[in-house]
């Protein structure tokens, strides 16, 4: 496959930094296997493997527990683990690919994973997948968005687990107002209005308007619109008038049932908002549950899927989700593979997950008893893997797809809100944004 412009100027970056970060990585204890180069091998399904934890320190010690679990199963192999910071791994892939010292297997979420897939780096898995007893375990929409995000022609990644948007509302407030649980948008709307009281510095809601705002937005137009793909052929289906009359209801809440302080929210302001006990209602992930707890105890607060349409279907935006991914260049994909089929099995998939406090990718451990007693991430579970629930799946597979959704349109929206641009025109330039991205990646592809 060809790459694009934009990723070749990424990749010549990445390689004059070689030489610096490469030593960074023998610093880490690394002994991967090879660049993207590399075909690899199967291997004797024995020896070393190296896994790179991509969210290492946060999640070192769950990694370990795995490890330990697995080679006392697998005596005969042993783990080398490597932590790398979230925020480092990205450009610690992109230059491992460039200048050597792969893993054998590593964490790759779906937001890096295009980028990786792209320069030949990772072993397609979908016959793996076919043969393995993780066949028929594993969530299929989460499985259709591991696909997505790798280009939609291959599986690249088997998924480990999923956040999910979730609607997390005072119960206390709820109850005193006579309220019902916004359970759909009309009840939110409702809920919105009937807790906003200015003069006592009350509102309804928070909206996120800074930092991370554009996927609640998007989210909240394709939850209300109903239409169920990113795409309509070439053309995306962001900028729709469906699409355009639900997001201008959702912004019209700002100042009118939120704080003026909101344009400027990113997720750790706006929790610590809603925290603070005056807001009803906060759109936020299943990662803030904890903050929530500790600041408002457990019989003050309710955590729900987002809301659905008022006849219950349910239309949301595709989550990150974290994996793990196979390295082509690895010299024992056989002893790798045992790996991620272990890690993804139902017992240490549930162990990981309890740790994250995210959704299991294995629908066995999303049934355990420790995720039935945690009602939101019940809940979310069972809205992402409900046969009737529709995932409109975000590009993450465009190379350009962070810096649209980031850099480019997070200060356009913020517009929208003070009222310097219409809804219309943000999508209408977010959807020619998009349309040429598309239409680059597949010249490409």
């Amino acid at each position: 496959m060809k790459t694009s412009i934009r990723r070749n100027r990424r990749v010549v970056v990445a390689v004059a930094l070689g030489s610096v970060l490469a030593l960074t990585a023998t610093a880490c204890g690394d002994d991967g296997s090879g660049s993207a180069g590399d075909k690899g091998n199967e291997g004797s399904g024995k020896g070393e493997i190296t896994f790179w934890d991509n969210n290492g320190g946060v999640r070192t010690d769950i990694w370990k527990q795995i490890i330990s679990d697995f080679e006392k199963k697998y005596p005969n192999i042993k783990v080398n683990y490597v932590g790398i910071p979230a925020a480092s791994a990205q450009s610690k892939y992109d230059t491992a690919i460039q200048g050597g010292g792969l893993p054998d297997v590593g964490g790759v979420g779906t937001a890096m994973l295009a980028e990786v897939a792209v320069q030949g780096a990772l072993e397609p898995l979908d016959s793996r997948l076919a043969k393995s007893p993780l066949n028929g375990k594993l969530s299929q929409n989460l499985l259709q968005s591991s696909k997505a995000a790798g280009g939609g022609d291959q599986l690249y990644q088997i998924p480990t687990s999923s956040n999910n948007g979730t609607l997390w509302y005072r119960t206390d407030l709820f109850d005193k107002a006579g309220l019902d649980a916004p359970t759909t948008w009309d009840k939110f709307f409702t809920a919105a209005d009937k807790l906003t009281n200015k003069g006592k510095n009350q509102f309804g809601f928070t909206i996120r308007g800074g930092e991370g705002s554009i996927a609640p937005a998007l989210d909240a137009a394709y939850s209300q619109s109903g239409i169920t793909s990113f795409w309509n052929g070439d053309k995306t289906t962001v900028n729709d008038p469906k699409n355009v009359a639900a997001l201008e209801k959702y912004v019209a809440l700002y100042k009118k049932d939120t704080p003026s302080a909101d344009v400027n929210n990113d997720f750790t302001k706006m929790v610590a908002q809603w925290d603070s006990g005056t807001i009803g209602m906060l759109s936020h992930n299943l990662g803030s549950y904890q903050d929530h707890l500790k600041a408002l105890g457990a019989d003050k607060f309710r955590g729900l899927p987002n809301p659905t349409q008022a006849d219950g279907t349910r239309v949301q935006i595709s989550n990150p989700v974290d994996g793990l991914s196979l390295f082509k260049s690895s010299k024992n994909k056989a002893a790798a593979w045992k790996f991620v089929e272990f890690a993804v099995s139902h017992a240490e998939n549930s162990k990981f997950n309890q740790s994250a406090g995210q959704i299991p990718a294995n629908t066995d451990a999303a049934k355990d008893a420790w995720i039935q007693k945690a009602e939101p991430t019940k809940l979310a579970a069972e809205a992402l893997n409900g046969t009737g629930t529709k995932i409109v799946q975000l590009p993450y597979y465009l190379p350009d797809w962070n810096t649209i959704s980031k850099a480019d349109n997070e200060p356009n929206f913020q517009k929208v809100l003070l009222g310097k641009m219409s809804v219309k025109d943000f999508l209408n330039t977010l959807a020619d944004q998009l349309n040429k991205a598309q239409a680059d990646w597949k010249q490409n592809h």
